[in-house]
């Protein structure tokens, strides 16, 4: 059986995938227009047939649009070629563009049953194809209301200043976006921003306005720049852009069932951004929420903290004497572990070479590490959205609980982010990471933070019978900040008598859940 047709329309060729039921039906279809002759989908048209036949895919009618020169088609403006040996790039992309809205369009609309809204039209490809994908969503967003942008060179001379400056998609607009964490890794070119780019414009394009149920960012740790990771990535688009009517938006949310503790709820939850699923713990509040929405408390490593501080809340802000109620959202992973070594390990890190760090006690080598703003973008982007949907939150009171390698995640968040909270708390925080780079980080960006003009606070702990440098590392850091013009009004730290690492966590909880709901 011949699946495609080989269309030739004026001096384009066009390679089209009908659905399976076009020819029993008198169905009008969405249609994809699909960059580069639509290898995406032919190397992966068995799949995509199944995702039809079992109802995981509502059925779409596939347009391959074969390129003249897709260097010059594929760019938006003319810029320099990378290699000197290559030719320049040609910017022809605009009048590409105008071309598939205004004669290919129009044709198959013409000769086929298709959906002819902008809103059942999509634009999607690959590397230089996705490129020229976003512009005709920005271009032409009068017939392409959906875009699927795999692998996008947003590298390319110009496109990130662009995006900067341009007002971002419209309402009816959704957007699917992928990149492999190891897209350009080798590369000594702008092709080495491939990853850190493409968060770059979905964080820009959250905080310019778009809600995270038309946008959507799939984050691949193992993903590299090739058709194997962008072929895979094809049927996720579609998924994504043509889901079935019902479909959840934004991260894949499920309700994983209830704890023992009451009051409580879990959540699993497939982040985009990381490439990794949690599992999310809520410690329900009792009480009406206040006229300005509840306090709430996120903690790391929930697999350990979260059943201690939703029975100490649950207490505790019992009435009539009760402390106020808040909202205590923990962040765990789907182990049975309490500590979830490896993945903790990635999350909450900066990037360190082996070189950097101490040897092991046991020898071995250091887990993958690196994801600290990931998992950052998570939480902001992805997680406090959600939760916010679910409880009325006051965003002037939110705090962020975590220890050890979790406390240093806390003050990276602190150096780096410092609005994303407004109470800070590292128990046994580890400082010593990286050649104790938090301080280095700290010289470098106090000038800029500006911390002493908020009311943001710092809240430190360590156990007296933790390593001396453990001891020693967090005075010497309490002691930097208030020493410093620029630290935070507010910086505490307590050093708790003949506890240890693991061991003075209980100890820290309520005092912390008080100040959280002050």
């Amino acid at each position: 059986m011949n699946r495609y047709q080989q269309l030739n329309v004026g001096n384009w060729e066009l390679v089209l995938h009908l659905p399976p039921s076009y020819d029993h039906s008198d169905r009008r279809f969405p249609v994809a227009y699909v960059q580069d002759g639509g290898k995406l989908f032919t190397g992966c048209i068995n799949y995509l047939e199944h995702l039809y036949a079992s109802g995981q895919l509502e059925e779409v009618m596939l347009v391959g649009i074969v390129p003249h020169a897709r260097n010059d088609e594929y760019t938006p403006w003319p810029a320099a070629a990378l290699v000197d040996s290559y030719p320049p790039f040609g910017g022809q992309g605009r009048a590409y563009v105008d071309e598939v809205a205004d004669v290919l369009k129009p044709y198959i609309d013409s000769q086929y049953r298709t959906k002819r809204q902008a809103e059942e039209t999509a634009i999607i490809g690959g590397s230089f194809g996705g490129l020229i994908s976003f512009f005709a969503g920005c271009w032409r967003p009068d017939t392409f209301g959906r875009t699927g942008l795999l692998s996008a060179s947003f590298w390319y001379e110009g496109a990130m200043d662009f995006i900067r400056e341009h007002e971002g998609f419209g309402k009816h607009q959704r957007v699917y976006m992928s990149v492999g964490e190891k897209e350009g890794i080798y590369k000594k070119s702008r092709q080495r921003h491939m990853a850190e780019y493409t968060r770059e414009v979905h964080r820009l394009w959250l905080e310019k306005g778009m809600c995270a149920s038309r946008l959507k960012l799939d984050v691949e740790p193992e993903g590299t720049h090739d058709d194997l990771f962008m072929m895979k990535q094809f049927p996720e688009a579609l998924k994504w852009l043509f889901g079935k009517k019902g479909n959840t938006s934004g991260p894949d949310v499920t309700h994983a069932g209830t704890m023992h503790i009451p009051g409580t709820r879990t959540w699993s939850m497939h982040s985009g951004l990381t490439g990794r699923k949690y599992r999310i713990f809520i410690a329900e509040p009792m009480g009406p929420p206040p006229e300005t929405g509840y306090p709430v408390l996120y903690t790391l490593d929930a697999n350990a903290t979260f059943g201690s501080l939703a029975e100490a809340v649950r207490m505790q802000s019992r009435g009539p004497h009760g402390i106020p109620s808040s909202v205590i959202v923990g962040i765990g992973y789907n182990s049975n572990d309490p500590i979830v070594t490896k993945e903790r390990f990635y999350d909450y890190t900066v990037y360190a070479d082996d070189s950097e760090l101490p040897a092991r006690p046991d020898g071995s080598g250091w887990p993958h590490t690196g994801g600290a703003e990931a998992f950052l973008d998570f939480v902001e982007y992805e997680l406090k959205p959600l939760v916010e949907r679910e409880y009325p939150i006051d965003r002037s009171r939110q705090s962020l609980f975590g220890h050890s390698l979790g406390g240093f995640f806390a003050l990276y968040t602190l150096f780096t982010r410092p609005a994303a909270f407004r109470r800070y708390f590292a128990a046994s925080p580890s400082i010593w990471w990286k050649n104790h780079i938090l301080l280095q980080l700290w010289e470098n960006q106090k000038e800029n933070l500006a911390l002493y003009q908020t009311d943001t606070e710092l809240h430190l702990s360590v156990g007296s019978l933790e390593k001396p440098h453990m001891v020693s590392d967090a005075h010497k850091l309490h002691q930097t900040l208030t020493a410093s013009a620029y630290g935070p009004k507010s910086v505490s730290i307590l050093e708790v008598p003949n506890e240890g690492h693991v061991s003075l966590l209980p100890s820290l909880f309520s005092p912390m859940l008080r100040r959280v709901s002050d």
